[in-house]
């Protein structure tokens, strides 16, 4: 009731409906905060765990599947995107011991990469620490940068907003990633990496310093006997398809050279040709795009692990 003269006194208060949008809004701006927030310290962390694994593996020459890495990195988004939706837990410990075994796995594995292409031996811990130094930048660099970008996806797509969305996202690509790793590395995702060198083996592995001369096609056959000119043109060529070359001194004895031979001709070995060098000083080398094996005596075993553990890089897959 109002008085003669008088306005009625304005009132604050807003319809009930626009209070829920407002409030609704709000909760969505939280959840999305929290689940960036969780995502963002999910990755950086998984990053730094990489760090001192990482670190360690390539001062001490330790080896794993790049593989199987590359797998349990495409399944590490599946488990952020199914963490995402369930929420952030209530206890963090089984989530940073996950965390922690994610970035063992990631470090062994970039361990592994970063020894394949081959680091010098003078300063090697100065150059391993400015490495790990440049990839914490980096990480920092991205999280910032998809933080950025997602916020402003957010405000000009309105789906975005729907937290689930993006989690899900990240299942599916966690999901074909490594399904499509899987199905295109086939069985040498399971083959253990052999070691590099045995010294007992009287073999080195090394970088690649062989040159061959471009210009060839496919070699007409797989394997060439001492005495017949080995295709050299042909040879450059292919060890630009993944392919692994083996050569051999040609006055090896007759057993030594049935083993080289058996190897080469063997279909299970993989795209592998070998012919003769008359100069080469050491017995057997098998090289690819890479690296190279070279045995001062006939030792088939290191030069199929070696063989092996290229095979089972995708790097190796150019030609296919």
């Amino acid at each position: 009731m109002t008085l003669a003269g008088q306005h009625p006194r304005q009132t604050n208060l807003l319809p009930a409906a626009h209070l829920d949008h407002v409030h609704g809004h709000r909760r969505v701006r939280h959840r999305l905060t929290r689940s960036a927030s969780a995502c963002r310290s999910t990755a950086h962390d998984t990053g730094t765990a990489t760090i001192p694994v990482h670190s360690t593996a390539t001062v001490a020459d330790w080896h794993v599947n790049p593989v199987l890495v590359d797998i349990v990195v495409a399944l590490s988004l599946v488990f952020v995107g199914v963490v995402g939706l369930r929420g952030r837990p209530k206890d963090w410990t089984w989530f940073a011991a996950a965390v922690f075994a994610f970035g063992r796995v990631h470090g062994l594995g970039l361990a592994t990469r970063l020894q394949d292409v081959g680091l010098p031996s003078d300063g090697l811990i100065s150059r391993v620490l400015a490495f790990n130094l440049g990839v914490e930048i980096g990480q920092l660099i991205a999280a910032v940068a998809m933080f950025m970008i997602g916020d402003v996806l957010r405000h000009y797509l309105p789906r975005l907003r729907d937290v689930r969305l993006s989690h899900g996202v990240l299942i599916a690509a966690g999901v074909v990633a490594a399904a499509v790793l899987a199905i295109t590395s086939g069985p040498d995702a399971l083959h253990p990496v052999q070691a590099a060198a045995d010294p007992a083996s009287n073999c080195e592995v090394r970088n690649r310093t062989e040159t061959f001369p471009a210009g060839g096609g496919h070699p007409v056959k797989g394997f060439f006997e001492p005495g017949e000119v080995v295709p050299a043109t042909s040879f450059g060529h292919v060890i630009g398809d993944g392919y692994v070359i083996v050569t051999y001194r040609p006055d090896l004895p007759a057993e030594h050279l049935v083993q080289v031979r058996a190897f080469v001709t063997d279909s299970t070995a993989g795209r592998v040709v070998g012919g003769a060098v008359p100069d080469q000083a050491e017995a057997v080398k098998a090289v690819h795009a890479y690296r190279t094996i070279a045995c001062a005596a006939v030792d088939v075993d290191a030069v199929r692990g070696f063989t092996r553990e290229w095979f089972a890089d995708p790097r190796s897959k150019v030609g296919e």
